[in-house]
């Protein structure tokens, strides 16, 4: 068990809202504008939020160019981050395809999904250190 206060959960709590919250309305925008044969609300939401956790560790964490208190980086990488990416609706989305037999798509997803966010969270912490 870690030594977290009571603040520090409240900071995961509501950084988490606020992510699941933008997750929901960017999962619904982009499904609107381009359908839902292919989950790329997910795609989208996976890369962006690699991109802003790259970019926190890069600039708060060792060696840190910005001194936030450590609440405020959970709150962002442990909260938003965590509430806004969805691992595990890209889990079901693959399976979803998989069951379907578009089997290109899935597997398309798959690559693109851990390609995209591994180079978004790299570019991510270039950013915040530079």
């Amino acid at each position: 068990m870690n030594n977290a206060g009571i603040a520090t959960y409240a900071w995961v709590a509501a950084g988490g809202a606020l992510g699941s919250m933008a997750r929901f309305w960017m999962g619904g925008w982009v499904a609107g504008v381009v359908g839902v044969r292919f989950p790329w609300g997910t795609l989208l939401i996976n890369g962006l939020g690699s991109a802003v956790i790259g970019l926190v560790a890069g600039l708060t964490l060792e060696p840190a160019r910005l001194g936030w208190h450590p609440d405020y980086r959970i709150f962002m990488m442990v909260g938003i981050c965590g509430g806004f990416t969805t691992f595990s609706a890209f889990s079901l989305q693959t399976l979803e395809l998989l069951q379907l037999g578009e089997l290109t798509s899935a597997f398309g997803y798959v690559a693109s999904s851990v390609g995209l966010c591994l180079a978004a969270v790299w570019l991510g912490s270039l950013l915040g250190r530079y």
